[in-house]
């Protein structure tokens, strides 16, 4: 009649069963972020030193301060939080 499986009534009843209620469960909170405050505070003034760099040159260098290996889409999406774009700068 609502185009449910038979499983989901059950998980459904389970629940109202433990909790008194249909209501959903509240969201988890996602995943922990790769990089803490302190790493993204380091990256940015990095970036802020040395603004041409690449990154795959900025993981390297975050790799070889003793950090632990990161992807460019981390990277690019710590750069991309904080208005930091990686487009160079033409020699004028």
């Amino acid at each position: 009649m609502f185009g449910v499986s038979v499983s989901f009534l059950k998980k459904l009843l389970a629940h109202e069963r433990q909790t008194g209620s249909l209501a959903p469960k509240p969201a988890s909170g996602g995943r922990a972020r790769y990089l803490d405050a302190e790493a993204q505070a380091w990256l940015v003034a990095y970036v802020g030193q040395h603004p041409d760099a690449t990154l795959a040159e900025l993981g390297q260098v975050w790799q070889a301060q003793g950090g632990r290996p990161v992807g460019q889409t981390c990277l690019w999406q710590v750069l991309n939080e904080h208005k930091l774009r990686r487009k160079k700068k033409p020699a004028r």
